[in-house]
């Protein structure tokens, strides 16, 4: 991690994070809203400075951190989470979420084989009401 760093611009800190996969998919997380800094919108090209806070919205995982170092490097997941600190509301919020939904997909059963002729006439008209 590089120390003599003073500020990284806020996509290019989000992908050395590993928040997102590429810059591209950060700048537009940024753009569309996704992600507050002080609790205002921002633009990619912000700058990030230590002691930040902000809150990143992924999919359907809400994080609430403060900045702890800056890179402007991707390195490993380890020193990746050396770049932030997540609040403790932040975790149980977003474990909980998650068991919320690991609950609704768990009453799924995927078929154990390919749906045999019969099945596949029956799902086909499914789709088309006036072939019952």
């Amino acid at each position: 991690m590089p120390e003599d760093i003073a500020s990284v611009r806020l996509d290019l800190w989000l992908w050395a994070a590993r928040f997102y996969k590429t810059r591209s998919l950060a700048k537009q997380a940024i753009e569309t809203g996704k992600v507050d800094v002080g609790g205002q919108r921002a633009k990619p090209s912000r700058t990030v400075r230590v002691g930040d806070a902000m809150r990143i919205a992924r999919g359907d995982e809400t994080f609430e951190i403060e900045v702890l170092g800056l890179s402007d490097q991707r390195g490993a997941a380890k020193i990746a989470q050396t770049l932030y600190v997540e609040s403790e509301v932040s975790k149980a919020r977003r474990l909980e979420t998650l068991a919320t939904l690991r609950a609704a997909r768990a009453g799924y059963q995927a078929p154990e084989t390919k749906p045999d002729k019969r099945a596949r006439r029956l799902i086909r008209a499914l789709g088309d009401i006036d072939a019952i």
